[in-house]
């Protein structure tokens, strides 16, 4: 006896309450703080759960707000120490990035406070870094600080400082640098743009064994073991087929409408070019025992814009849609052009293979929402550069900050599943401009997400809910499975 199968129409009316239900994760804004002190920017958050506040970092200090309310209760003045890039909190103890205010091709350090005094901690707390520290990060226990020494040249030609991760013992308060001079390489397409590699950002595993290093203007990863504190590899990320079904982008802020002198078009189309992934911010998580690496690909260029220009401005041929579009120079020759980021996040292995990319969703949310920012078409789109984790009613999420719209926005993806990572929602914040720092954390149960953002100078507090299913869609779900095994015992009887 064979069963017919119940009818789509069918399960489609029996479970359109499940399909209908909430996004798995609802957010709702707490507050927002103003940067006031003078020569601050809202760039980098961290939380310090001992005293229930959040460590903003930008250039000239440090604002320490209440976690509660948002109010300001002290800025911490850096400048003595140099410019600050970075912090990070763990157990207590905050550590700064600081580069050189003199030189920043001058070694660096990091500062230690304490985040119950909110003065420099006890014992050793100044310690030698490489030059141009521009982020930090605590291993898991506490027993290492990585800081990413990007090194830039102050003048392109000129000295060059080399880029490395100090690796800090938090027990010894003493430095060793690892170095990627000489390592070796793997993958493909690592850019050589007129200077080494310059580390970005760094993830550890949850093990502690291995970080893994952006090196963003090279389009590649640097591998670390922390056992022997030497780096093991270099990996080529590759590069993105624009032309191909899923990845179309708007190459161009001045493809005006029939001809005329404006408005632009909004349009995500084919085209044939290829992009470097060159991701800035990275984060960590692991998966039956799996490390996955998620990456924000920003597609930052040199600081003088040496490897960049139109190509309309070089002497290059191409597709007249891309004529305005923002080419690598020293990547790109006629009939096979390369373009800067990949206008999108990646999940890869610790191998560099891809396991997820969304394709051109970042761009196709943020023009359905009205915040797509058309001026940056021609460069790099919504330009994707801070992630951040966090699990939320036992699924993993990731948060994607865009710096390149017209609001502040945040996308939000489920990221359980690797392979099958998919778009939940987008936070769109009135009055926040250009996402810089993002930071997840739990306070007496609940889930937050604290966004420092750059060009408003605003630091704001977001509360993360998962969303329980209303109890309407319980019912439906229960009535249509009891229908379904009616229909099922119906057809057994019909045919015995």
């Amino acid at each position: 006896m064979t069963l017919k199968p119940i009818p789509a129409l069918l399960l489609g009316l029996v479970f359109s309450g499940v399909a209908q239900a909430a996004a798995p994760v609802t957010f709702n804004k707490l507050w927002t703080t103003p940067g006031v002190s003078a020569g601050f920017l809202a760039e980098i958050p961290a939380f310090d759960a001992s005293t229930n506040t959040v460590w903003v970092a930008g250039v000239t200090g440090v604002d320490v707000l209440n976690a509660s309310n948002g109010s300001l209760l002290q800025h911490i003045d850096t400048t003595a120490f140099g410019s600050i890039n970075s912090v990070a909190i763990h157990n207590g103890m905050a550590a700064f990035a600081m580069e050189s205010s003199a030189d920043r091709t001058l070694p660096g350090q990091v500062v230690l406070f304490d985040t119950a005094s909110r003065s420099l901690a006890s014992g050793v707390n100044q310690i030698a870094v490489g030059a141009l520290p521009g982020m930090v990060t605590f291993s898991a226990d506490g027993s290492k600080l990585l800081v990413a020494n990007e090194a830039s040249p102050t003048i392109y030609g000129a000295f060059d400082p080399a880029g490395s991760v100090s690796i800090i013992n938090m027990n010894t308060r003493t430095a060793t640098t690892a170095s990627l001079a000489g390592v070796a390489t793997a993958g493909s397409a690592i850019r050589s743009p007129g200077m080494d590699y310059e580390p970005e950002y760094i993830a550890i595993n949850a093990a502690g064994t291995h970080a893994f290093v952006t090196l963003q203007e090279a389009n590649a990863m640097g591998v670390l073991d922390l056992g022997t504190q030497q780096f093991t590899s270099v990996i080529g990320l590759g590069t993105k087929d624009f032309s191909l079904p899923g990845n179309e982008i708007d190459p161009s802020h001045k493809d005006y409408v029939s001809g005329s002198s404006g408005p632009t078009k909004m349009e995500l189309r084919p085209a044939d070019v290829q992009g470097f992934y060159q991701p800035d911010a990275i984060a960590a998580y692991d998966v039956s025992g799996q490390t996955y690496l998620v990456m924000a690909n920003e597609g930052d260029t040199r600081e003088d814009d040496g490897d960049k220009a139109r190509l309309k401005d070089t002497a290059l041929t191409g597709p007249a849609d891309l004529k305005q579009l923002n080419i690598s120079t020293t990547d790109s020759t006629s009939g096979d052009l390369y373009t800067f980021g990949a206008r999108s996040f990646t999940i890869r292995d610790t191998s560099g293979n891809i396991v997820f990319d969304s394709g051109n969703e970042l761009d196709a949310e943020a023009m359905a929402r009205g915040i797509y920012d058309d001026g940056r078409s021609d460069d790099k789109g919504v330009e994707p550069e801070g992630v951040e984790l966090m699990e939320i009613g036992g699924e993993m999420y990731a948060f994607i900050g865009l710096e390149r719209t017209t609001k502040a926005a945040v996308a939000i993806y489920k990221i359980t599943d690797p392979a099958n990572a998919s778009f939940v929602d987008m936070i769109v914040t009135d009055g926040d401009v250009a996402p810089e720092g993002l930071k997840a954390f739990t306070m007496g149960g609940v889930s937050y997400l604290v966004i420092a953002n750059e060009v408003s100078n605003t630091t704001s507090l977001y509360q993360l809910t998962a969303a329980v299913p209303e109890p309407e869609t319980y019912a439906m779900l229960l009535a249509g499975l009891g229908l379904v095994g009616f229909m099922a015992r119906r057809r057994r009887a019909q045919q015995a």
